[in-house]
This record gives structure tokens, C-alpha cells and sequence, in this order.
């Protein structure tokens, strides 16, 4: 094993130690355990030769500086806050291994044109306050208004938490940075998914991030006595919604596109053995790396949908209560990270993260580039999570590769 992979799978389990609970990984934006995990971090970052600190929204920031004082910075970086009962690799492991990548050129004494930023964002999955990429939208000086206000279960608004961490929440603009500030973000992160591991590849190049729209659907039809009503004269909305839920596989699979469709959710009234189900609520969740292939899947499964309502005499309603936009790689990152990862291993693999990234967010302001490395199983946000030392030395040479050959121009 490389000693910098070695040094990442060590430094991922120290801070899977920073927990609010021993048995198990949680740790929340503004926490205790937040601020700790900051800490160490900001501890790797000085001893890479980083100048570090924390800004007014919490997010642990380190420079490497360039050549010249003061130059346009690359920006790498990921979060360092968790779901409950996680896994120790999403968002820590693109921290950690960016640390690696700056801790080389220090340790060669080498400079580059410009300089380089990482950044361990405090929220980027939303678990404590239900609101998700604070870090990186008060990076980006997007924060809506009323976030200050918004409470965790405990009853304690955001605004009261920073206060509680020692931040004042008056000054969060000052966590935006200008837009000349960087010239590219890149985030490497573990893919969360089986399509590496199913190619037999350590490391791919995100494509996009999908855009996803979310429907509150159902299905109204007539409820019925089970033993009394003949076959071809029932309006069985749970027959309705059987039919258009295989339609709605067929469809997306025949898109092909990297499009996913799920109905997640299920319910049927009265739901009784006895009785037919006279209305059926059901969810829908598609998601796809470009907006215009979504929308048209969207409208037509829609539309078929209204048909089968139409053909079994019922009646089909859809409310959307949930869209983001796709947010595509820059072309010319994606082409950069492709061919370091074709020299660290023969070949590469573009393919889209059907996860929220804080890329999100920083593609509103700068170029954004993604880097994906294999996990076990496609397993994540559990603590079965896994990546093998292996493939992390390749996720940090081609990394160091790409970051190199940007921060050089």
C-alpha cells in the first residue's frame, strides 16, 4: 500500500471516531463533533504546508499558495458532515485525499501558477436542520433568508446553533468567495453506486450530476366488495397503478440515457383483503444527467398514465413537489480528470451521481469536475460503506495528476 493511501484509510477512521454516539457514525453541522472533525483537519491541512481556517459558516478552509501571493486558486473539497449511522468515506475520503494531493507538492517544495483551496464543508447532507449544502451555498453567497431561522428536532434554529459553535450569524456573507477567486472546483468522491465495480474499474469521471423531479401521484377509481363485483366491471385502482408502475420500467429502460424511474411509495384505500382498492397514492422519482431527456420521459409516462385512467374509466392526478435541474461537469474538466485516470489505469469510464454533491452549488459560480472512486458493493450511507487502499493510491495520482496540470496555467 502507497504510504499516502495508507495515511487516508488511517485518517478516514480517525475521524469516523468523531461521532455523537459510539456504535454508530453520526456527526451534524455545528456539533461538537462537528468543530473536532474541523480541528483535525485543519491540523492535516497546516502540516501539508496549508495556511487554515474556519470560516463564518463553519467550513474548515486550507491555501496552498502559488507562485505568486495572492494568485486565482483550483478549489478541491468535500463535506465532512454525515448521515445518521454512515459510512466513513462519503465526503471525507475527497477531503482527506486532496490533503495527500497538496502534502506532495509541499513535500517536493514545488509551487504551482496558481494556488490551491480545499474545503471540508459543514453541511452538505442536510441531517441536522433539513436544509442541505449550507457549507458550500455560503461559499457560493446563496444562503436563502429564512435558513437562519430554520430549527432542528430539538427546537434550536440554525442562527442559535452558530452562536452555540461560536460563529455570528450576522457575518455569514463573509464566507462568500468572489468569483475570480478560483478558476475550477474538483471534488473526488466515492461513487455511492455499482457501475465501477461492475466495470472493474477503480476510478470514473462524472459526467453530471442528475437532475431529478419528484411527482405525489394516484389513481382514483370505484372501491368494490371483492367477492361481488365481476371482473370487467371493476375501476381496481391498484390494477391501474400495477399497470402503469411496469410501464413506467419499460419506459425509462427503452430511454436508456442513464435515466432512472422509481415508485417508492405505495397506498392503496380502504386497503382491506376483502375490498377493491377504489384509490391508489403512489410516488414517483425520476432522475437523469440532462434536463431535456427527463422532461420529455417525464411527460410521457404521464401521459400514459392518463391513458390507462382513461381506458379502466378512472381518473389519474399528479402533483410535482420536487425539481432540480441537472448539473452538468464542465467539458473541459471532464476531458482533464479522463485522461489522469486513463494513465493510472488504462482506461476511463464517464458515468453520472445520481447523489447530491455541494457541486451543485458551485457549479452556479465556477467550472466543477468530479471525480468518482469504487466502493464495495455500490454500498453508502451505511457502515458497510468500503473502499480498497488500492484503489485509493490510484484516486490520489490521478487526482494529483489533474490538480497538477490545472493549477499549472
Amino acid at each position: 500500500m502507497s504510504p499516502a493511501a495508507e495515511r487516508v484509510m488511517a485518517r478516514a477512521d480517525a475521524l469516523a471516531a468523531i461521532s455523537e454516539s459510539p456504535d454508530a457514525l453520526t456527526r451534524v453541522y455545528l456539533s461538537a463533533q462537528h468543530l473536532q472533525a474541523n480541528q483535525l483537519v485543519g491540523q492535516w491541512m497546516s502540516q501539508a504546508g496549508m495556511t487554515v481556517w474556519q470560516d463564518s459558516v463553519g467550513n474548515i478552509c486550507g491555501r496552498y499558495e502559488g507562485e505568486r501571493e495572492g494568485a486565482r486558486a483550483v478549489l478541491l473539497g468535500s463535506h465532512l458532515d454525515t448521515v445518521r449511522n454512515a459510512g466513513r468515506y462519503d465526503g471525507m475520503l475527497g477531503v482527506l485525499t486532496a490533503i495527500e494531493v497538496v502534502d506532495s507538492l509541499h513535500q517536493r517544495g514545488i509551487r504551482l501558477a496558481q494556488a490551491i483551496e480545499i474545503v471540508g464543508f459543514g453541511d452538505e447532507e442536510g441531517t441536522r436542520f433539513g436544509i442541505t449544502l449550507l457549507g458550500s451555498r455560503g461559499l457560493t453567497g446563496t444562503w436563502p433568508e429564512g435558513w437562519l431561522e430554520t430549527c432542528d428536532a430539538g427546537g434550536v434554529s440554525v442562527a442559535q446553533a452558530m452562536v452555540q459553535a461560536g460563529l455570528d450569524p450576522s457575518r455569514v456573507a463573509l464566507a462568500a468567495r468572489h468569483q475570480d477567486d478560483f478558476s475550477a472546483c474538483l471534488e473526488l468522491h466515492i461513487e455511492q453506486g455499482p457501475c465501477l465495480e461492475q466495470e472493474g474499474l477503480a476510478l470514473g469521471v462524472v459526467e453530471a450530476i442528475n437532475g431529478a423531479r419528484r411527482l405525489n401521484c394516484r389513481f382514483i377509481g370505484e372501491a368494490g366488495h371483492a367477492g361481488t363485483v365481476p371482473m370487467n366491471h371493476r375501476k381496481d385502482a391498484l390494477a391501474a397503478a400495477a399497470e402503469w408502475m411496469m410501464q413506467v420500467e419499460n419506459a425509462t429502460l427503452q430511454h436508456g440515457g442513464n435515466l432512472v424511474a422509481t415508485v417508492g411509495e405505495l397506498r392503496c384505500f380502504p386497503g382491506a383483503v376483502n375490498v377493491i382498492p377504489g384509490e391508489v397514492a403512489l410516488s414517483l422519482d425520476i432522475r437523469g444527467p440532462q434536463d431535456a431527456p427527463l422532461d420529455a420521459l417525464l411527460g410521457e409516462l404521464l401521459l400514459q398514465a392518463q391513458s390507462i385512467a382513461a381506458r379502466r374509466g378512472m381518473h389519474f392526478a399528479a402533483e410535482e413537489f420536487y425539481r432540480i435541474a441537472a448539473t452538468p461537469c464542465d467539458t473541459r474538466l471532464q476531458r482533464l480528470l479522463g485522461e489522469a485516470v486513463e494513465s493510472v489505469q488504462g482506461r476511463s469510464l464517464s458515468l453520472p451521481s445520481g447523489a447530491g454533491h455541494d457541486t451543485i452549488a458551485l457549479a452556479e459560480r465556477w467550472p466543477v469536475g468530479m471525480l468518482f472512486v469504487r466502493c464495495k458493493g455500490g454500498i453508502s450511507h451505511h457502515p458497510a460503506e468500503s473502499v480498497m487502499a488500492e484503489d485509493v493510491a490510484l484516486a490520489i495520482e490521478a487526482f494529483g495528476l489533474a490538480v497538477t496540470s490545472l493549477a499549472s496555467i
